[in-house]
């Protein structure tokens, strides 16, 4: 077959193979078929096996292919040269490797040939053991389009047997995979099995009744390799992005990360990492269905704890437990629970906050506060339960009877009068602490909020319009909700925050009428 089909001087092809790959815009079925009217597949085949030594054959002839089988009519063309996607997986080239996978996942995506099963074609080609042969040994490219391959695999029911198989000492089982890698590739099986871990709920299930986030928690346990865990707690941070899984990792990893925090003798870096990563899963409210409360309660002490030893000595650790913080107060539940501990953990963000350090760390401890109160839950979310927002009042005025500013009005002015990122933050508290009364009298007998909120000019930067804009509506929201205008010092700062409402968060220029202009002209 390689002879018949053989080129004795591919420049023609090669020629024609390269403006095809570089057409622009993408390419329909019909010149596809035009392409290989002039040059059958098993021609090109054929030079990519044959000719892979001429100069930029293989990188033009790679692409092409690659344009060939993303069209509906290109991918309809794979199942009669499956035998040539089996070699190219087996391929010592790169590439060549990576054009196999592309072609496979294409297949899977265009097939729509009812008369063949696509998953049979790949059980009868022994596709699957080398799709997890180019993610283990493969470059980064081909590794990451085996995953995108085995993925698209994953999603038809009749493929649960061969990538989850029941047989535990199965070759092909993820666990034997993993255990006989080296430690790249079995990073690489984990990132495979977070990514069919996010597919749905069901194959979530699958990897968790098939121990096989196991893997992950003894890799995170493993005290010997840095970057081993480092990598690992990477893929668990992706694991509690997943909406459904939160119902899966809160059966172990809660205990896991509080290992993590509490351990002082674990590098800084893995100790901010497992803080994020609580931060991030205690954030979302359909955690607590599924955890107990004294659990949470002693994951958010360890950071507590954590906070008190670094007494600001280490910036990023610092920094990474207060956003963790912020994260579990996002929730109504996490940030009753920050605010009722004993003591309660929000008074390292309240304090931190205020500081005027100017740093990271106060303006992390800002975007933390403007979690805890509320500003980005739903309007019937943001008030807490009584002893929550009494704690809240009561860190707020103390922290201001101990500064100079000794009001939580001129502890809010001070922040805005600092630079734009720090303005950005002090917005957000202002939006979430407005809807308790008694902030709102702060905010309003402070004319010099109510100037800055109101006006256009504060703010060059988009974000910031917009955050002005929107602390600018929630103070004039819960004025008129109310009914504090008849108690306020001056009546103009009902009348600027409409009218500032009314503008909008962007700088809106007045209309002027043209002036004529009356000048004495010139003479020469």
């Amino acid at each position: 077959m390689e002879e018949e089909f053989s080129l004795d001087d591919p420049t023609q092809l090669l020629d024609s193979a390269s403006e095809f790959a570089h057409h622009p815009g993408a390419l329909n079925d019909a010149a596809v078929k035009d392409f290989l009217g002039r040059f059958p597949l098993p021609v090109v085949i054929s030079a990519l096996q044959t000719k892979a030594d001429v100069p930029g054959l293989e990188n033009t002839l790679v692409a092409c292919l690659e344009r060939v089988f993303k069209t509906k009519y290109g991918a309809s063309l794979v199942p009669q040269y499956m035998p040539f996607v089996q070699v190219g997986l087996k391929a010592d080239s790169q590439i060549v490797r990576c054009l196999s996978c592309k072609t496979v996942l294409s297949f899977l995506e265009n097939f729509d040939d009812k008369s063949l099963s696509a998953i049979k074609l790949i059980i009868d080609y022994d596709i699957y053991p080398l799709l997890l042969d180019c993610l283990i040994n493969g470059n980064e490219q081909v590794a990451t389009a085996a995953i995108d391959a085995i993925k698209n695999i994953a999603q038809f029911p009749e493929a649960m047997g061969i990538i989850f198989p029941s047989n535990i000492n199965e070759a092909t089982h993820l666990g034997n995979v993993a255990s006989r890698c080296s430690s790249l590739g079995r990073v690489r099986i984990l990132s495979l099995i977070v990514k069919l871990f996010s597919i749905s709920n069901s194959i979530a299930s699958v990897i968790y009744n098939s121990n096989l986030l196991n893997l992950l928690e003894a890799d995170i346990r493993n005290s010997n390799d840095t970057l081993v865990t480092l990598s690992a707690l990477e893929l668990l941070y992706e694991l509690t992005e997943i909406q459904h899984g939160a119902e899966f990792l809160a059966r172990t990893t809660l205990q896991l990360l509080h290992s993590i925090i509490s351990n002082s003798s674990m590098e800084s870096i893995l100790r901010s990492r497992a803080m994020m990563i609580s931060g991030r899963l205690l954030s979302k409210e359909n955690i607590y269905m599924f955890v107990d409360e004294p659990s949470v309660k002693s994951l958010i002490s360890a950071i507590d704890v954590r906070l008190g030893l670094l007494d600001g000595k280490d910036a990023d650790e610092c920094e990474s437990a207060l956003e963790a913080l912020g994260g579990i107060g996002s929730s109504i539940q996490g940030a009753m629970l920050l605010l009722t501990s004993f003591p309660p953990a929000a008074r390292h963000i309240v304090h931190a906050a205020f500081d005027r350090q100017g740093d990271g760390k106060q303006l992390a401890a800002l975007h933390a506060l403007g979690n805890i109160v509320g500003e980005n839950r739903p309007e019937d979310s943001i008030i807490l339960n009584g002893d929550a927002e009494e704690s809240l009042r009561r860190l707020i005025y103390e922290v201001a009877s101990e500064s100079t500013k000794l009001t939580p009005s001129g502890l809010l002015l001070s922040v805005l009068q600092q630079a734009a990122e720090f303005r950005l933050a002090g917005y957000r508290v202002i939006t979430g602490l407005v809807a308790r009364v008694w902030c709102l009298m702060e905010i309003c007998s402070k004319p010099e909020i109510i100037s800055i909120v109101t006006d256009p000019t504060t703010e060059t930067a988009k974000i910031g319009m917009e955050a002005r804009y929107k602390c600018c509506k929630a103070i004039h929201s819960r004025s008129c909700r109310v009914n504090l205008v008849a108690t306020l010092p001056c009546l103009e700062i009902a009348g600027k925050l409409q009218e500032a409402v009314e503008r909008g968060p962007y700088l809106v220029r007045k209309h002027t009428e043209a002036t004529p202009v009356v000048m004495t002209a010139e003479r020469f």
